[in-house]
């Protein structure tokens, strides 16, 4: 591999509720090259998520090292790792996380604005990128008269609206219905082939399959990895098939 975009050593997650502590990641090591796309699959509650926020900087490892776009990141503070996440990390979430006073177009074009650009330049990349999502005509509607479908496109269409060194994409196409979920995978491969890499929780199989590589999360660990391209007839659905929605 070469120099890897992501680095990840021995990450630990847990979480104390009263006198009982949950040990959420147990160990998670793994490195991402750039320009690579890699599926994170695995049974609720094996840590998807958890993984994901902790990649991205919008949470910490209880212990363990996390370099990512040359920056370290664990044992940093909020306001820092905030400041670093606006330039480098694009971040699709599950719960779409809008601005529901806003509408489409301006909640595509709120990272470019908060990054000091133009209005008009970032209204027109803005729309630009609903267009291409087929959202369009809906580029004036307010998020909340959006469906969730909609409103899942519109939230990819913000973390890519900077051109993020890292997208970081939660169950993209779980809301989503088969056309929809076409164009959201139409996006994020011709932004593959452009040289985007990207880290994906997915529970769908065919979704995970368009990746590089797949890994295999299983409570807290990574229990399996296999890169997709090389795959055996037949191998990605054994290897997937511990999975369950």
């Amino acid at each position: 591999m070469a120099d890897p975009i992501l680095s990840a050593t021995a990450l630990h997650r847990s979480v104390r509720t009263g006198s009982k502590t949950t040990e959420i990641l147990r160990g998670v090591n793994m490195a991402v090259e750039a320009g690579e796309w890699v599926a994170v699959m695995g049974p609720s509650g094996s840590g998807k998520s958890t993984l994901l926020h902790i990649l991205g900087g919008l949470d910490l490892p209880t212990s363990g090292s996390l370099e990512v776009c040359g920056r370290r990141l664990d044992g940093t503070g909020e306001s820092e790792r905030a400041a670093w996440r606006k330039n480098n990390v694009g971040y699709v979430f599950q719960s779409y996380n809008l601005l529901p006073e806003l509408t489409a177009l301006g909640n595509v074009a709120l990272p470019m604005r908060l990054a000091g650009q133009r209005r008009g330049r970032a209204r027109a990349r803005a729309r630009a990128l609903l267009e291409e999502l087929g959202l369009g005509s809906q580029a004036d509607q307010n998020a909340t008269e959006l469906s969730g479908g909609e409103q899942q496109r519109v939230a990819l269409a913000r973390a890519v609206a900077m051109d993020p060194v890292l997208l970081l994409a939660d169950e993209p196409t779980g809301a989503l219905d088969r056309a929809s979920g076409e164009m959201v995978m139409k996006l994020l491969a011709d932004r593959h082939s452009r040289g985007q890499t990207i880290v994906m929780v997915t529970h769908d199989h065919r979704v995970a399959a368009a990746a590089d590589r797949l890994l295999l999360l299983s409570d807290g660990r990574i229990v399996e990895e296999h890169r997709l391209g090389d795959s055996e007839p037949g191998s990605f659905t054994s290897l997937v098939s511990l999975d369950t929605p």
